[in-house]
């Protein structure tokens, strides 16, 4: 395989969608992607490919990747915070279908970007997918049936993003279990909702027992201190959305933000991070109030103007951030 001409991002993927998607109808897209939605919201797991053909994968394509691509880059963010020092050489995207994964895992180690497998078991959403990385993304895309049945090669790096809602729980635990197996790092990702907060504290345990050390978000291996059916943990990204963007989603707001739910777990040392803000900083007159998750379970804590720098550095501080800043660590 060729290495990349140019480094993947935000900006580069926007713009391979703009290119490949230009000649696609908005109300043809639009109509696929209500489609889209309804699995995407629905509770009921399915053994097929969500993705039927070409106008689906490339709703799909317009729909959803700006958003997996943001989430998993903040997941990313967040593991290379926990281990500085650690770099794959190799990643395989389960699920991947048109691979926003793995454009956020090349760009998060574009120096060194690791060998990339993409499996899914959609072939129209592998053959939009290669067409999109092209010049950018260094991966071979493999048609694979995602189920029990899944035997990985080892790996460094398996990532699993918005998959798991659409298996059935024995091949959601097959595949937690076979990922644990074969790579060094598993990252994790699904909606912001509670079920899919559910499925990933499923998963979480799932490594743990397997003998992993989770690196974000928690600050800790330990239970998850909320309580079942109180609450949920997500966090949100950002998305800047493109004209055809809009067109399709049927907005008008150049942004969007993304919720999600996500583990990262290794099989390495890590060092988790102190507490992590697990909602958006309530910004007061002289005040800012922080929910925080760390290793005695949540808490909330108030930073006043008496705090000196300290207090700016809270203003700064955002929803899914480590908390304390470092230096104050």
């Amino acid at each position: 395989m060729n290495a990349p001409a140019s480094p993947p991002s935000a900006e580069s993927l926007r713009a391979a969608l703009a290119g490949l998607l230009a000649g696609l109808p908005p109300t043809q897209a639009a109509r696929a992607v209500e489609r889209l939605i309804a699995n995407y919201r629905g509770t009921t797991p399915t053994d097929a490919p969500v993705l039927r053909d070409r106008s689906d994968v490339a709703a799909y394509a317009a729909y959803r990747m700006p958003a997996t691509f943001e989430a998993v880059r903040g997941v990313l963010d967040a593991l290379r915070e926990a281990a500085p020092d650690w770099a794959p050489a190799t990643h395989t995207d389960v699920g991947g279908g048109t691979g926003a994964a793995s454009w956020a895992v090349a760009e998060a180690w574009e120096e060194a970007p690791p060998r990339t497998t993409v499996l899914d078991w959609a072939e129209p959403a592998l053959a939009l997918g290669r067409e999109l990385a092209a010049g950018a993304v260094d991966a071979e895309w493999r048609r694979e049936r995602i189920g029990t049945a899944l035997r990985l090669a080892d790996t460094d790096l398996v990532t699993v993003s918005y998959v798991l809602k659409e298996l059935t729980e024995a091949d959601r635990t097959a595949l937690v279990t076979e990922a644990a197996r074969a790579a060094q790092a598993v990252v994790i990702v699904e909606p912001g909702t509670p079920d899919g907060y559910e499925r990933i504290i499923a998963a979480r345990t799932l490594l743990i027992d397997a003998g992993f050390t989770v690196a974000a978000p928690c600050p800790h291996s330990g239970a998850c201190p909320i309580v079942p059916g109180t609450d949920w943990c997500h966090f949100s990204a950002r998305v800047s959305r493109s004209s055809l963007h809009r067109q399709v989603k049927g907005g008008s707001l150049p942004y969007e933000d993304e919720k999600y739910s996500y583990v990262a777990a290794t099989r390495f040392p890590v060092t988790p991070t102190v507490s992590r803000v697990t909602r958006r900083p309530q910004i007061r007159k002289g005040l800012v109030q922080l929910e925080l998750c760390g290793p005695d379970g949540l808490a909330r804590e108030t930073v006043t103007k008496r705090h000196g720098p300290l207090y700016k550095q809270a203003r700064d501080t955002e929803w899914g951030d480590s908390w304390p800043p470092e230096q104050d660590a």
